[in-house]
């Protein structure tokens, strides 16, 4: 499977598609879209409403790649559940990070 991030000079950019009022803040893996982009599928708790499921998705990413808040930034996607979004920091601990949450999330659901 395609991993949907990206890597830069200055961290990692991140194809998210997320589920506001998911019943919990969660990474669930990484899922293969029709168009057959891969996407990290992220559940947030709060509603899409007045940025309330951006500001929980950019705090669910911090806090699970052990960044600052400040270092996710949502790129695009702002009113969409498809978005995509910058994390800043060392690419390649960030990109095992991705790696080890998205294995995690796989190995719950078998």
């Amino acid at each position: 499977m395609v991993e949907p991030w990206r890597y830069s000079g200055t961290g990692i950019s991140i194809a998210l598609r997320v589920t506001p009022r998911g019943g919990r803040d969660d990474v669930d893996g990484i899922e293969t879209l029709a168009d057959g982009r891969s996407v990290l599928k992220v559940r947030v708790r709060a509603i899409a409403d007045g940025g309330a499921a951006n500001k929980a998705v950019t705090e669910l990413l911090a806090k699970a790649l052990r960044v600052p808040k400040g270092n996710v930034k949502i790129l695009s996607g702002a009113t969409s559940r498809l978005k995509q979004v910058a994390v800043d920091g060392d690419p390649k601990s960030l990109g095992e990070a991705l790696r080890a949450l998205t294995a995690k999330s796989s190995e719950r659901k078998d």
